[in-house]
């Protein structure tokens, strides 16, 4: 190879030794400018985390979808939150879940694991009373079918069948000693089968934007695919405190409700804890149990112009812990002023 043909290799090889390390110069700064861009994104978001959670400590109200991994929004005005007062009591006996929180503005004090779905036994009936309320007129006679009679767990137990019994009678049976057979009556009479009712509960839960509620029985008796949390049943509670005739019914320790049987008069008592223990300003609502679900109560109180509500899923003890809640709640907000 000639002296001339010798140096041009030589540089057409230099060329492209500089072409490669200008290319491998570009892509090098190329991954430092991604990486850095990936820093600062990541910084941002941190930033912005701690923001949230600062607000949700010490600032204004927050909603609890904000800083909750699910989300929770009611198709009403009315929704839960966290609330600027807030309670740290001491619980000594087992719960799952549970919640402390303002009847008319849905504020929680205290919450233990609000949206975990764990099954409801008969807080389940809550739902039930409230399709009743809106599918049905007070007046209406219920017809006591066998399905009624034949029915397991807890019930009133005094259904004639074959025969008609008023239905705010069946209300009272449903919802103070928790009576499965009413629930079925009820259900019948809205809705023609359990079944069909079962679908418009759901869909209900839907509606109300339940995101963690699913039903398949009328009762609570069944807890399979039967479920909610903590959340949505202090929604479903708020629901029925604002209904005057199921207000008025959980707001009662007992009741002397007519019913077409023998002395024309059928005396019923509620299962709510409180009640027994003289609970001041106890007005509801509902109690289940499983051994599946464990105890579990939704229970309200009145104290002066505040009202505080109480969810308990798998309580330890359910009466004990709704009076130190409630109480902890009352005096925190008596502190406040």
């Amino acid at each position: 190879m000639s002296d001339l043909r010798v140096l041009q290799e030589a540089r057409r090889q230099s060329y492209r030794s500089g072409r490669f390390e200008r290319e491998r110069e570009r892509r090098r700064r190329r991954r430092h400018r991604r990486i850095a861009l990936g820093a600062a994104t990541i910084a941002l978001a941190a930033i912005a985390l701690l923001v949230v959670l600062d607000a949700a400590a010490s600032g204004p109200s927050v909603p609890l979808a904000a800083v909750k991994p699910t989300p929770h929004l009611t198709a009403s005005k009315y929704a839960i939150a966290f609330a600027r007062t807030r309670v740290n009591p001491k619980l000594s006996l087992p719960l799952k879940s549970g919640l402390l929180f303002d009847v008319r503005s849905g504020r929680v004090l205290w919450e233990r694991n609000p949206t975990e779905r764990l099954p409801i036994a008969s807080l389940t009936k809550m739902m039930t009373a409230l399709l009743v309320v809106t599918h049905s007129r007070a007046a209406a006679k219920v017809l006591v079918t066998p399905q009624a009679i034949h029915y397991t767990g807890s019930g009133v137990g005094m259904l004639p069948l074959g025969k008609r019994v008023p239905l705010t009678a069946l209300l009272y049976g449903l919802l103070l000693p928790s009576g499965n057979d009413a629930a079925i009556a009820l259900a019948q009479h809205v809705a023609g089968t359990q079944a069909h009712f079962i679908g418009m509960m759901n869909a209900e839960a839907r509606s109300m934007g339940l995101a963690c509620t699913h039903y398949s029985t009328v009762s609570g008796v069944v807890d399979q695919d039967n479920y909610s949390c903590a959340v949505d049943l202090a929604i479903e509670a708020h629901a029925m405190l604002q209904h005057p005739l199921l207000a008025k019914i959980v707001g009662s320790s007992s009741a002397v409700v007519p019913f077409p049987i023998k002395g024309g008069k059928l005396f019923l008592y509620n299962n709510n804890p409180l009640y027994a223990q003289n609970f001041p300003g106890t007005d509801g609502v509902k109690t289940g149990f499983t051994t599946k679900a464990g105890l579990c109560i939704v229970a309200t109180a009145r104290r002066g112009r505040q009202w505080l509500g109480v969810v308990l899923l798998h309580s330890g003890n359910w009466g004990a812990q709704a009076e130190t809640l409630l109480n902890a709640g009352f005096n925190a907000l008596a502190r406040r002023g």
